[in-house]
């Protein structure tokens, strides 16, 4: 099965109606890709949730060490891990009551994508979500 992602104005949709983001793998570090692209999605009005068990907070924000610990419900689930760590974290995702699972620009897994599409959820791979949100303004 190939990896297909929701189209443009549906991703718009998604992020239209989005209010809370989980990331992992969210790094404290402001020179790394996953620190700005949450700062700028922070600035834009969205709930950012670390979710990193090596930090104790990024952005203001206690950081929680995985999906699990997160209290109440969850829109976008954001990875910023390799591609070969998505599965697992799909998994970790299909255990939570969240909406949309987000792989970054650059990752994809075709067993996370399969896995999750399996059961119902929707799912995007290789798209920058900071990108995208700037598109669908």
């Amino acid at each position: 099965m190939a990896i297909e992602n929701p189209s443009r104005a549906e991703l718009g949709t998604i992020l239209n109606k989005a209010k809370r983001i989980a990331v992992v793998g969210l790094s404290n570090n402001p020179e790394r890709t996953s620190y700005q692209v949450s700062a700028v999605m922070q600035k834009a009005g969205y709930e950012i949730i670390p979710v990193n068990p090596t930090i104790d907070e990024v952005l203001g924000v206690k950081a929680v060490a995985a999906l699990k610990d997160i209290e109440g419900h969850v829109d976008i689930v954001n990875v910023f891990r390799r591609s070969e760590q998505l599965f697992d974290v799909a998994k970790e995702f299909d255990e939570i009551d969240a909406d949309v699972f987000w792989a970054q620009l650059g990752l994809a897994n075709e067993a996370a994508y399969e896995f999750l599409k399996e059961k119902g959820y929707t799912v995007v791979m290789d798209r920058c979500i900071k990108v995208e949100h700037s598109l669908t303004r």
